[in-house]
């Protein structure tokens, strides 16, 4: 009888202790499981870490490396009145960003007139060219943005195929058609965005600026053109988001 008691305890005790590895073993397993996690995520951080580096580097390097840009400037009398492309060179310069600037410009034309004279293709296909910028009217009726839409797609294929980028000058309504200021922005943005191209949102800056301080000092005497300081804040915006300082 008392062997038999004892032969119990020792079985209870060997089921304790095997129930006792299994879970040792499993404690075991968890913590190795947890630290490896902790590695993945460790290597994970590490990656994404060096990427982001490395693409903020690039960058950097594609600005330094490359010191001097060309700019060819398509518009009307919004682009020439103080002579925006000469601004825009100042202020790039004053980045430390050498631009070159060439501009085609005549009073009340559209993209679609420089189309059609022809020599804007010829310039384009120069391969002269980093950026193409196009500019017409405020563009907030439905004619308007149709030609930002199809002949900004004319342009962006075009300086595809000759290495350079187009961008879209958004500008501004008259003060007399104020109430289409959202229309002219939101054309503007639409079509750089359907052609893949840089917006370069001088309007939308124009009218936050007005709304915040009731100042319509971007403007000139005949409530259209822009003043200097106008053009200089255009100047300023376009360097800006060319060269995303």
């Amino acid at each position: 009888m008392v062997v038999k008691i004892a032969s119990n305890n020792i079985n209870e005790t060997i089921e304790n202790t095997t129930s006792y590895k299994m879970v040792f073993k499993k404690h075991i397993s968890v913590q190795l499981e947890q630290k490896k996690l902790k590695n993945m995520q460790k290597l994970f951080f590490l990656f994404f870490a060096s990427l982001i580096t490395f693409s903020n580097v690039y960058s950097q390097q594609e600005i330094d490396d490359n010191k001097s840009y060309n700019i060819l400037f398509i518009g009307n009398s919004l682009t020439y009145t103080n002579n925006l492309p000469k601004l825009v060179k100042k202020h790039a310069k004053q980045k430390g960003i050498k631009v070159n600037t060439k501009m085609i410009a005549f009073p009340n034309y559209a993209i679609v007139d420089h189309w059609n004279n022809g020599q804007v293709q010829k310039l384009i296909s120069s391969k002269k060219y980093n950026y193409v910028i196009i500019q017409q009217g405020p563009s907030s009726q439905s004619d308007g943005r149709k030609m930002l839409i199809d002949y900004g797609e004319k342009y962006s294929n075009l300086c595809k195929l000759n290495g350079a980028k187009l961008c879209y000058f958004m500008v501004w309504p008259s003060l007399n058609y104020y109430y289409t200021f959202d229309d002219v922005i939101k054309n503007h943005k639409d079509a750089a965005k359907i052609n893949n191209s840089i917006l370069l949102p001088v309007g939308e800056i124009w009218k936050k600026h007005i709304d915040f301080s009731k100042e319509k000092n971007y403007y000139s005497s005949d409530g259209f053109h822009p003043s200097i300081e106008g053009s200089e804040i255009a100047a300023k915006t376009i360097v800006k988001h060319l060269f995303q300082q």
